[in-house]
């Protein structure tokens, strides 16, 4: 699978389980209960999408022009580091607006879900790339045809 229906697939299966798990979390350890930590969780997500689409189409170009293909874990880990680094960017404000909280408490919040996300974003590429194959950006020559 290649492509925008990649990506879309990808984004897809990503924010539906993120959503899932952010909600439940978030909700154990806010007051404001499940509907409220949900409604934070579509906003982060919407976000993230966006700024996932923008962060892999920018990673995939880089990717293109390395003249190492594939992607080692060096290279994962950069990808998923690169990509919670700059949503952090995008989430603490809202975060902050969301639960009422100072930006230094929104940080905070923040990093403990980058955490997750981290382990999160490592592990569901890789599965991904397992189960749906590597993008023409990390493939070795063959399949770049």
């Amino acid at each position: 699978m290649q492509g925008p229906l990649r990506r879309v697939v990808y984004v897809t299966l990503y924010e539906g389980i993120a959503i899932i798990v952010t909600s439940f979390a978030l909700a154990a350890f806010a007051v404001q209960g499940l509907a409220h930590a949900g409604a934070l969780s579509v906003m982060a997500s919407a976000i993230a999408v966006v700024w996932n689409l923008v962060f892999n189409a920018l990673f995939e170009r880089w990717e293109a022009r390395q003249a190492v293909r594939g992607r080692s874990l060096r290279r994962r880990v950069a990808h998923a580091i690169g990509f919670e680094g700059g949503l952090i960017f995008f989430l603490v404000p809202v975060i902050a607006w969301w639960l009422g909280i100072g930006l230094w408490q929104a940080l905070l919040t923040d990093l403990g879900l980058v955490v997750f996300f981290l382990v999160y974003t490592f592990v569901f590429n890789w599965a991904f790339d397992a189960v749906f194959g590597l993008p023409r950006s990390a493939a070795g020559p063959a399949a770049a045809r």
